[in-house]
């Protein structure tokens, strides 16, 4: 109880000390990360077989794989400056970042990058956050796209559905569940909460995660603390089916979900 005290305290501090809502993407990410503890209670594992993913994680739990796929070539191809050359004039759909994202507007990514990519401001709500992760056209997409490995491992009768995503750091999704899928960080971090179906968090749809977790978070009862953990490049994690999620960006992040359908 006294750890998580002293933790309000560092939360309450940083964000009052970072002047948030003008901090630059550099400033952010740092008090993003000062805010972000080492928890991590889901299970990591190196490769495993597709017999003991189905048998231990596929429809029961949550679980990073590490080192499963080679990545190097796409994590070149999606740096900053490289994406903006490759793909600058592609049309992007934004959604709104709160649970039901029923705005949807396009734009091309350049101007996604230059006039609406940033970090989160503290006290802007869910659904007047604009967010690219998803929507995709896929012929459009398919230069970059091909060249993505995705996680050797398959649910039966399932097929691969990739969405695509640049955020700002501070951003991310409240609460919301789908069918299972793997996410993984191409640059960046990500902060990831779960929870089984049965187990439905308190939140609000329209507030942002940056705002649940400084201000709803800590004050959970151990029975209410979710599945949790921070991913990083090279890592993938696997969430089943109609498990409930939260996610949070670190920091400025590539990432790409392949869900199973």
């Amino acid at each position: 109880m006294f750890e998580q005290f002293v933790w309000l305290l560092v939360c309450l501090v940083n964000v009052d000390a970072l002047n948030w809502d003008s901090c630059t993407k550099s400033s952010c990410s740092e008090g993003v990360k000062s805010i972000t503890t080492s928890i991590c209670n889901v299970d990591r594992r190196g490769k495993i077989s597709q017999t003991e993913f189905l048998e231990k994680y596929a429809f029961t739990k949550p679980v990073i794989l590490t080192g499963v796929s080679d990545n190097a070539e796409f994590q070149k191809l999606c740096e900053n400056e490289r994406l903006l050359k490759d793909h600058g004039n592609k049309v992007v759909t934004l959604s709104t970042a709160n649970t039901h994202s029923y705005e949807k507007f396009q734009m091309t990514f350049a101007d996604y990058m230059e006039k609406v990519f940033a970090h989160q401001e503290y006290n802007k709500t869910g659904p007047d956050t604009l967010y690219w992760f998803g929507n995709h056209d896929y012929a459009e997409w398919d230069s970059l796209f091909k060249h993505y490995k995705t996680p050797p491992y398959e649910l039966p009768g399932k097929t691969i559905a990739l969405s695509f995503g640049v955020a700002g750091p501070g951003t991310g999704v409240p609460f919301h569940f789908h069918g299972p899928g793997f996410s993984e960080v191409i640059h960046g971090s990500k902060r990831w909460f779960l929870l089984p179906f049965e187990q439905k968090p308190d939140f609000d749809p329209n507030k942002t995660t940056l705002r649940w977790l400084l201000e709803d978070y800590v004050h959970l009862d151990e029975s209410e603390k979710p599945f949790e953990c921070v991913i990083k490049p090279g890592e993938v994690l696997y969430f089943p089916d109609k498990w409930w999620h939260a996610t949070l960006n670190i920091e400025e992040s590539v990432f790409i979900s392949s869900f199973l359908g």
